[in-house]
C-alpha cells in the first residue's frame, strides 16, 4: 500500500467507521472487518482507550465492531477499504 493510501486509510479510521477487507496471515482467509479508531465511536461502544498511530507503520490496530475487540492487520494484506 502506498504512503498516501495509508494516510487516507488512517484518516478514515480516525473520522469514523471503515470496512477493511484483508487476507489473514495465519489462515489466508479473507476477512471483512468494520472497524474504527474514532474516539466518539469507541466511547459509544464502551471503549475508553484511544490509540495514536502513524501512517508510516506496516500495520494498523483498530477496534473491530463485529468482534468488540482490538484487532490488527498488516497493510500489505489489505485488499480494499471503504468508509461507511
Amino acid at each position: 500500500m502506498k504512503s498516501n493510501e495509508k494516510s487516507n486509510l488512517l484518516l478514515a479510521l480516525q473520522q469514523g467507521i471503515v470496512t477493511v477487507t484483508f487476507k489473514k496471515i495465519d489462515t489466508e482467509e479473507i476477512r471483512v472487518m468494520p472497524c474504527t479508531i474514532n474516539p466518539t465511536v469507541l466511547q459509544d461502544n464502551g471503549v475508553a482507550m484511544t490509540l495514536n498511530m502513524n501512517a508510516d507503520s506496516d500495520h494498523f490496530v483498530a477496534w473491530a465492531l463485529d468482534k468488540n475487540a482490538w484487532r490488527s492487520f498488516r497493510l500489505d494484506t489489505v485488499i480494499s477499504w471503504e468508509k461507511e
